[in-house]
């Protein structure tokens, strides 16, 4: 049965409290059809389960089909806010969010070696536990934070002011934290957990491919009828997640804040619009149908009053963007037609979608964008996406009326090459809802509520759910706690996770999450499982039956990539999904039933370590069915990426420094060059006018529009240049007196974060490649101490023949160099602007990197930097290998001018400080990055290849020592090893250490490269780009934007092949040719097909279908004045279809006069006919064969 399917039969179907038992049935069936075969454990044992506990089953079957009027008659009206509500007590709840005792962690033999300190949570092993696949049973040596030694994620940090009190009340809440009862539930064989999914989002897949190979591999698949391209709209807000008024109200990684409380309130005033007087009836009967289908749906909510985008909204709205079923496991996505289909008949809004399912249709859908990709706007793209689309569906909230002009973006995907035809049939089915007519008065709205409640966060949210009303948030606890709290004491004790990994799972699912959490832990992801009390469920709670809710909140989409490439290596993982949330249900089963679940618990363990679910979707292999694409548009990214993330560097760090942000990141999109000029000048003017305005008091970031919107607006008034550039500009919305109230400085963890752009994957370089003779040359080292920097430096000096050149070398050592470094270089470079100069000091960190670009644009030099050639790991550009090495060499030194050496008691961790400094970038980041910035790069030999492993026990202490810096630098950020709580600790280490890199002394000598090697072929490449030899890495990234027109590009050898010819048989051609040097002066040569300026993008983008291949262009003739030449040609076909110029007159433009511009060769035809030109005919017409492409 289809979504839409099932949609029909929830119109026909009401389920009444005499239909529990069939609505459960139906659930079972639904189970058995939607899961893959290892989920047949979970079904065989969820009846084992059954008999738990009555008081537990009685929370679960209130899923399946209880009335849920006498779940509501069951719970307290204690929780629903009055308009005359006080503020909560202040009587103190420490026992459950800060009290948590010492935790000694023991090793796999038994003794105990560390005691973890009160703010530390462990993993203790189940008893039964299996390791995972791929995992091994090996002794590791002393670990900190877990029995594997490997996590260093964060559990529960819980901020300053989360420390409110609570005052006695209702049963639930009292036992729960009068009690203690989470932190004196103890984990014994009896221990059982039941985990869902509460709601998510779809899973964020990083394409490792570039953007051009991504592109590629679409075309194909929809060339050969694989798959259909899906395009939506990007509108420009935040997520919001919405699973009912007891499934919860979700932003990306938060719950019951202002963010979720103006998500409420928008997505209840969308029913008030779209149902008229009939609306609090929708609202219950929607709140409903997502609990008993534990359905959850996602939205960009679009809105003034949480910040800053590119455009301030004109309305406050929201879009459905996933539709998710969560109650059989795995969560299982709508389709886009589903979707559509299940929002019109909700009246929910629904967003702008094209869908592409031919080849001509995809080619030019990607050819419109990158026509409009530098000026485009929500009109003239939505225009040329209709023109080109197979399939257009409108969105019910036009981006035009509700948000603007200024576009994000658009998001391509493939999906199922049946979605044309399902998406026809939903639109047959449901056709858009007709509004009601009843003239509803609908009261405030959300800007007039933040307005009139200016004083704190806790009125605004106060005032929103009350106006909201309680049809549609019956009560507020996710926001204002329970009777007996508040919303700060929902803060678990922070052993939760460690509970929940130690029981005994109940169902498949919850062995899968454990599967997932285990891993995120092991593998060290940063990454938070933050833990609070399900106030839903307060009343339940007892002793051995705890309620909560996890956060599972990912802090770099590293992670993503990283989770991805342990999906493929184990296909039955589940995915990693954004905004995402738990429900959790730890509790006891007597001794009977706790038996049969441990034994079942070791079948589901089993089954997850040898599963392997297919992730794949539609009929598309795994790789396929994830491949998506941003694609976002100039006008908006001046905006946000430009001019509100640049202003910290603009208001901190100076002008300079904006500028060498802004021109990085033009680089980073291949931004033409035109533009980069025009958006450099206009940027340029906006820093010294907002600089002047604010002086050093930085303009906010949340409010920046306020601002910068009338500059724009000015600013594009000048020319119609200008406004190109802008793209739309003024009616400004003023936001000042509405804003959302956010507390404490608290954000909302990345709900509305800050956007950054990466670097591609394939980098080009952001400077020449070669360095010239009157420029200075700046030699530095993204390194490690122990990376022989200083030995190199010293080679460079001594060598014979010097570089290559007469310019002067020298060497400054950071040891020896007393005051700021970088300043000495500057200054160095600045009295000696011809000299080379080796910076022999460790530059780790883009802040040094940037400091150098900048002096590089001063003082007009080149910078090449010098790396240790390494594999690195995941997520450090440095092998453990290497930082062995390192460590290795620095503990041999002597009397170091440092003091680093091996009578530094705390080299060790030195070391691991440096290598922590490159923490987060991949080798590949790394050095994309520095070639991004510098245009080249230096690798210096290290390792062997052939080189045999590291040896178990260096790895071990090396992995110790990394897990213990990552606590001493959570707890004492950069405070010295020798100080702090693990003072002990470090000293044992650093010691072990020793005796361990010394006893392996002879393997750590044996995989190096012999230093003179490494010197010789440093010495070589440097040598090379000095002398301008060099070639930067080759770079398949492809030029997006931009496009202008479409042309055949034609061999000018041919051409001139061809006027030779014509001038042994026509004089006249003859003494043309002599008279213009025309033969000598043609450098290129191409036919102008379409133009975006006189054809329109649509036209332009129509031989996309055509790009790169070969086109047969008949000469036909030649055409000429004493001003101008051309040929006239025509066409052959491509694969049977003719090609056709949308030019009157398709001509190859040979040569025009001083002048003369080169369009004008288009009115020979009429010169002709005018007398006024010569037309010599080529009979037979001469064939040649140019490419097709864009320009």
């Amino acid at each position: 049965m289809s979504v839409s399917q099932r949609i029909i039969c929830g119109l026909i179907i009401r389920l009444s409290p005499s239909h529990s038992s069939l609505s459960l049935s139906s659930r079972s069936f639904l189970f058995f059809r939607s899961v893959s075969r290892p989920c047949v454990v979970r079904q065989q044992y969820i009846g084992s389960l059954s008999r738990v506990s009555s008081s537990i089953m009685s929370q679960r079957q209130g899923r399946v089909g209880h009335n849920r009027e006498q779940r509501w008659a069951e719970r307290s009206n204690s929780s629903r806010m009055s308009s005359g509500m006080e503020g909560t007590s202040t009587s103190a709840v420490e026992a459950v969010t800060s009290r948590l005792g010492a935790e000694s962690i023991s090793e796999s033999n038994g003794q105990t070696r560390f005691a973890a300190p009160p703010m530390q949570s462990g993993s203790i092993a189940m008893a039964n536990h299996v390791p995972l696949e791929g995992q091994k049973a090996l002794w590791t040596p002393k670990s900190y934070g877990t029995v594997s030694g490997a996590t260093t994620v964060e559990v529960g940090k819980v901020s300053a002011d989360e420390t409110a009190a609570a005052e006695k009340g209702g049963p639930g809440s009292s036992k729960l934290f009068r009690n203690n009862l989470l932190e004196n539930f103890t984990v014994d064989n009896s221990t059982c957990s039941c985990a869902q999914v509460r709601a998510t989002f779809y899973p964020k897949f990083e394409n490792e491919k570039s953007d051009q190979e991504v592109r590629t591999r679409m075309i194909e698949m929809v060339s050969k009828g694989l798959a259909t391209l899906e395009v939506s709209l990007k509108h420009s807000g935040s997520l919001f997640m919405y699973a009912g008024h007891e499934g919860g109200a979700y932003a990306k990684n938060s719950y019951g804040n202002i963010y979720t409380a103006v998500g409420v309130f928008v997505l209840g005033r969308m029913f008030h619009e779209a149902w008229g007087t009939g609306a609090r009836k929708k609202q219950a009967e929607f709140n409903d149908f997502l609990e008993r289908n534990r359905t959850c749906i996602s939205m960009e909510l679009v809105t003034a009053v949480l910040g800053d985008h590119g455009q301030r909204p004109r309305d406050d709205y929201v879009v459905v963007t996933a539709v998710t079923e969560l109650g059989n496991g795995k969560p299982k996505f709508y389709s886009t037609p589903d979707i559509i289909a299940f929002c019109r008949k909700w009246r929910l809004p629904t967003n702008h979608v094209w869908l592409f399912s031919t080849r001509k249709s995809v080619t030019s859908f990607f050819a419109a964008y990158d026509a409009l990709c530098e000026e485009g706007t929500a009109t003239p793209v939505c225009k040329a996406l209709d023109e080109v689309a197979d399939i257009s569906v409108q969105g019910s909230k036009d981006h035009i009326k509700a948000q603007g002009e200024i576009l994000e973006g658009l998001v391509a995907r493939m999906v199922s090459h049946e979605s044309s035809k399902h998406m026809e049939q939903v639109l047959r089915d449901f056709p858009p809802p007709s509004l009601p007519a009843d003239g509803l008065e609908l009261g405030p709205g959300l800007r007039e509520i933040c307005a009139a409640n200016r004083s704190d966060e806790k009125q605004q949210i106060k005032a929103l759910l009350e106006n909201v009303g309680t049809s549609f948030c019956p009560d507020y606890v996710d926001w204002v706690g329970n009777q007996a709290t508040d919303l700060h004491s929902r803060n678990a004790d922070r052993s939760v996770l460690s509970k929940f990994l130690q029981a005994h799972p109940t169902d498949y699912s919850t062995a899968k999450l454990q599967e997932m959490v285990r891993l995120m832990r092991e593998r060290r992801y940063p990454a938070a499982f933050k833990c609070y009390h399900n106030f839903h469920k307060i009343d339940s709670v007892s002793a051995d039956n705890l309620f909560l809710k996890m956060v599972i909140h990912v802090y770099s989409d590293s992670v993503f990539r990283r989770y991805q490439k342990e999906m493929r290596n184990k296909p039955g993982l589940w995915p990693l999904y954004r905004g995402f949330f738990v429900d959790i249900n730890l509790f006891k089963a007597n001794r009977e039933k706790a038996a049969e679940i441990a034994k079942n618990s070791n079948d589901l363990v089993k089954g997850v370590n040898n599963s392997n679910e297919l992730s794949a979707k539609d009929g598309l292999a795994d790789e396929d069915a994830n491949l998506m694409i941003k694609l976002k548009f100039l006008t908006y990214k001046l905006r946000t990426f430009l001019i509100r993330n640049g202003l910290s560097i603009l208001f901190k760090q100076g002008p300079a420094a904006y500028r060498t942000y802004y021109l990085r990141q033009m680089k980073i999109w291949n931004t033409s060059q035109g533009k980069q000029n025009q958006l450099s000048k206009m940027l340029d003017e906006w820093a010294v006018h907002i600089r002047r305005k604010y002086g050093n008091k930085q303009l906010s970031s949340s409010t920046y529009l306020s601002e910068a919107e009338p500059f724009l607006e000015q600013y594009a008034k000048r020319s119609p240049e200008n406004q190109v550039l802008i793209g739309s500009a003024g009616n400004l919305v003023r936001a000042e007196d509405f804003m959302a109230i956010v507390e404490g400085g608290r954000d909302e963890e990345g709900d509305l974060e800050t956007e950054r752009e990466e670097a591609p994957p394939s980098p080009r370089p952001a400077i020449k490649d070669t360095v010239a003779k009157d420029e200075g040359l700046i030699v530095f080292f993204p390194g490690i101490p122990g990376c022989a920097k200083s030995a190199l430096c010293k080679e460079i000096l001594n060598a014979s023949g010097g570089l290559g050149d007469d310019r002067p070398v020298q060497s400054l050592m950071g040891d020896l160099i007393k005051g700021k470094y970088w300043d000495k270089i500057d200054e160095q470079c600045r009295r000696k602007p011809y000299s080379i100069v080796l910076a022999d000091k460790n530059a780790p960190n883009e802040e040094v990197w940037s400091r150098i670009e900048d002096m590089c644009r001063r003082i007009k030099a080149s910078a090449v930097p010098v790396v240790s050639d390494s594999e690195g790991t995941e997520t450090n550009p440095f092998s453990l290998d290497a930082l062995a090495v390192f460590i290795f060499r620095v503990l041999q030194r002597v009397n170091h001018p440092g003091n680093l050496d091996k009578n530094s008691p705390n080299a060790g961790y030195v070391l691991l400080m440096f290598y922590h400094l490159y923490d987060g970038k991949s080798r590949e980041e790394f050095e994309s990055e520095l070639i991004e910035r510098f245009g080249s790069l230096i690798k210096m030999p290290l390792l062997k290849s052939d080189r045999d492993l590291l040896p178990d026990s260096v790895k071990s202490i090396l992995e110790e020592g990394i897990n213990l810096y990552k606590l001493h630098q959570r707890r004492h950020g950069r405070l010295e090893s020798t100080k702090g709580s693990y003072a002990a600790d470090w000293a044992i280490w650093e010691k072990q250490l020793r005796q361990i890199l010394f006893g392996n002394a002879d393997y750590l000598n044996s995989i190096q490269v012999p230093f003179e090697f490494a010197v010789k072929q440093v010495l070589e490449q440097l040598r090379t780009i000095v002398k301008g030899d060099y070639k930067a890495p080759s770079t398949e990234k492809r030029k997006f934007g931009n496009i202008v027109f479409a042309a055949i590009s034609l061999p000018v050898s041919e051409i001139r092949s061809l006027l030779n010819k014509l001038a042994e048989q026509s004089p006249k051609v003859e003494s043309l040719l002599k008279d213009t040097n025309m033969e000598n002066g043609l450098a290129k040569a191409h036919v102008t097909l379409a133009h975006k300026r006189s054809h329109g993008v649509t036209a332009v983008a129509s031989y996309g279908i055509f790009l790169d291949q070969n086109v047969p262009v008949n000469m036909n003739a030649i055409l000429f004045t004493d001003k101008m030449a051309a040929l006239e040609v025509s066409f052959g076909s491509v694969d049977g279809e003719e090609i056709a110029s949308k030019n009157q007159w398709p001509h190859v433009t040979l040569w025009t006069g001083e002048g003369v511009a080169p369009k004008e060769a288009n009115t020979l035809p009429q010169r002709l006919s005018e007398g006024k030109a010569t037309r010599i005919d080529i009979n037979p017409p001469i064939t040649i064969t140019g490419v097709l492409q864009f320009y």
